[in-house]
């Protein structure tokens, strides 16, 4: 069974190597008031790569509003590395390698490859779908969303806005009950 992550308790501590040769830490992270952490399935989806570029064209505007970002795949070392470059991911901090049960702590769901997707690209034998966190300075949850699919992700500029907005309102964390009263 899946982990349901609760907002405004901690997240999964975990690791990765990044392209740019640095491993990446959240413990290590001390944004002024959000890590933004982007789960992608891989180099093999074409939707992903467009979606990360949205990202990296917006970080400027999320730094503004203290917010850090870092987009993970499972991928290894060589096929993060060509997605970083065919993506044009120059600003984007991108780790790969995630292991899958890490992947399961955050409560991704996985896909398993069937073949060449529509770019001529391999997919992996088995790789976790999308998913987009927010996670406060203590490493808490403030937001949340996992996908079983690629398509209709939250979007940055939506996220943006929404952002503003949380921090002139001071805006809780939502979805914190377990259950209805």
């Amino acid at each position: 069974m899946m982990s349901k992550l609760q907002p405004r308790e901690p997240v999964p501590a975990f690791t990765v190597a990044t392209v740019d040769g640095e491993p990446w830490s959240l413990a290590d992270q001390q944004p002024q008031n959000f890590t933004m952490v982007v789960f992608y399935r891989g180099l093999h989806c074409p939707i992903c790569g467009t979606y990360l570029k949205d990202l990296n064209d917006k970080l400027d505007a999320f730094a503004e509003l203290g917010v850090d970002a870092i987009a993970i795949s499972g991928d290894d070392a060589e096929r993060a590395a060509a997605a970083k470059a065919k993506w044009r991911l120059d600003e984007l901090s991108v780790g790969y390698g995630l292991d899958h049960d890490v992947a399961a702590a955050w409560g991704l769901y996985f896909s398993s490859g069937r073949g060449k997707t529509s770019v001529g690209i391999e997919e992996p034998p088995v790789f976790f779908e999308p998913g987009l966190f927010m996670v406060r300075p203590d490493r808490t949850l403030y937001f949340g969303s996992v996908q079983t699919m690629p398509f209709a992700r939250p979007a940055f500029g939506d996220i943006l806005k929404a952002t503003e907005f949380v921090l002139q309102n001071d805006y809780p964390a939502r979805g914190e009950l377990r259950r209805a009263a």
